[in-house]
């Protein structure tokens, strides 16, 4: 049977801590969705489909990497795509408090979509898509936040 894992987020932006989780879990599963969730209540700096195609730029040579997007739960996100897993980089103790926390329910729901978690390296801990996005739009240079595929200065934000 396929290993197929979902790494849901908000992606906005995709930061190399991103980047690196799904880089180091490829040698884990055999597919990773790489799944955008789409929350109409939540106001992004970027469109659904800016941060697809910026997350496609950074894997657009890797087979394994799938990307889509979603709404509603995660786990039915996962059923309906055949995954038994759900990818999450962990970056510091609260980071694990509040994932623990959605695993167990997402257990709940569906018990057999089981939660792995990747500990991030050290330079990552700081990194996280709040505050490169607070930089971008203070207009700072973030690109060393990011994938070097992604060129911030191609995307222009749009506040949604």
């Amino acid at each position: 049977m396929k290993k197929i894992a979902v790494f849901p987020g908000s992606f906005d932006p995709f930061t190399i801590g991103h980047e690196a989780i799904v880089i180091r879990a490829l040698n884990l599963f055999d597919e990773i969705i790489i799944a955008v969730g789409a929350n109409a209540l939540k106001k992004n700096y970027y469109s659904l489909d800016t941060r697809k195609e910026m997350i496609a730029k950074v894997f657009r040579n890797e087979p394994k990497v799938r990307i889509d997007h979603y709404e509603g739960l995660t786990v039915d996100y996962c059923k309906r795509n055949g995954a038994k897993y759900l990818l999450r980089g962990l970056r510091t103790a609260a980071d694990f408090e509040f994932e623990r926390a959605i695993a167990q329910v997402n257990r709940a729901m569906a018990s057999d979509v089981e939660s792995v978690f990747l500990l991030t390296i050290p330079e990552h801990t700081p990194i996280n898509s709040t505050i490169v996005r607070d930089i971008i739009r203070s207009g700072g240079d973030a690109s060393q936040f990011v994938p070097a595929a992604i060129n911030l200065k191609d995307y222009k934000g749009e506040e949604i």
